[in-house]
């Protein structure tokens, strides 16, 4: 009799992240990691992953279900990837994996199911006091891309708001701000959050920032304008990091007075954990506080690194499980 297993995917745009489990199970050991750039198509990637799967767990059927998490807009025909070269066809992909049921859902979707399966030793407070029980909940994310999603209490469980809000309009709140914005407008036309706040958004904020001082580009990634502002290495490099860290934190001030996420806001996505002490010590919980007259009622809002790896794939699992 063949095995019932189930495949459940996290794919962004610089990462695919898949995982093969045992119908109703939420997480497992069968996990494979592949890389965006070395695929022309998405395609390319799945009679590979179906190999792997086989010879690792001997399952030799097709998955009776799959649950795709996608970096961009999920609510289409064809899923045509944000940040990376991919596209695909509901159609054709179901066809392809010989799979029963295709659910093919937003990335940050995945990730707000995820956060509900958390306890304290997968999070970092930054600052604020206990989370309101039964109040929404603030989720945004920093990778390849920057994503946004909600939690809203319902009934006896919740509901996840999917949303496209990484791609909302960056707001300056200082001269300098202003300047790296206008400067990318110049390149970009029109400069939204993720342009900042992303792996991507660290290098433009570099680049923006020696293009404004007239010096040269020393780092061509953001890894390396990491590394640099960590060692204390390169004035830029901490200069860059730090606006990265106080525009995080005005977004996801932001985001908590729009949702009323007096639940909390947690903050998902590979980047932050990279310099989870350079954030700690950062403008970022200033800056998430500073609105004005609606600082008391953000003083008390906690926010949250999550330290969790692979939050898309449970999330994903999780999401299975509920429909």
């Amino acid at each position: 009799m063949s095995q019932v297993w189930n495949l459940v995917a996290d794919i962004g745009g610089t990462n695919a992240r898949f995982a093969a489990m045992l119908d109703g199970e939420q997480e497992t050991s069968f996990q494979f990691f592949h890389s965006v750039d070395e695929y022309p198509q998405f395609e390319n990637l799945i009679s590979i992953l179906l190999d792997e799967i086989a010879t690792a767990t001997g399952w030799h059927s097709a998955p009776q279900r799959a649950c795709l998490a996608v970096a961009c807009p999920a609510d289409t025909e064809t899923i045509a990837f944000t940040n990376s070269h991919w596209r695909f066809s509901k159609t054709d992909l179901k066809s392809l994996l010989g799979c029963d049921e295709l659910i093919v859902i937003n990335d940050f979707e995945a990730v707000a199911h995820g956060i509900t399966e958390l306890d304290d030793s997968d999070l970092v407070q930054v600052g604020g006091d206990a989370p309101v029980e039964r109040k929404a909940i603030g989720i945004l994310g920093a990778g390849t891309g920057l994503g946004v999603a909600g939690l809203v209490p319902f009934e006896n469980g919740y509901q996840v708001l999917d949303t496209e809000g990484g791609h909302a309009d960056y707001a300056p709140i200082n001269d300098q701000q202003s300047a790296v914005v206008d400067c990318l407008r110049a390149e970009f036309g029109r400069v939204s959050l993720e342009r900042l706040l992303s792996g991507k958004g660290i290098l433009n904020i570099y680049s923006a920032l020696c293009k404004l001082d007239d010096c040269a580009r020393v780092f061509s990634t953001p890894a390396d304008i990491v590394s640099a502002a960590l060692a204390g290495q390169d004035e830029k490099a901490v200069e860059t990091l730090n606006m990265f860290c106080e525009g995080m934190g005005s977004a996801a001030g932001n985001l908590a007075l729009t949702m009323g996420a007096r639940g909390g806001v947690y903050i998902a996505g590979g980047v932050i954990p990279r310099f989870q002490s350079f954030f700690l010590s950062s403008g970022f919980r200033r800056k998430f506080e500073d609105k004005g007259r609606f600082v008391s009622y953000l003083q008390p809002i906690p926010v949250f690194i999550v330290m969790r790896e692979n939050l898309g794939l449970l999330g994903a699992a999780k999401k299975l499980i509920r429909e």
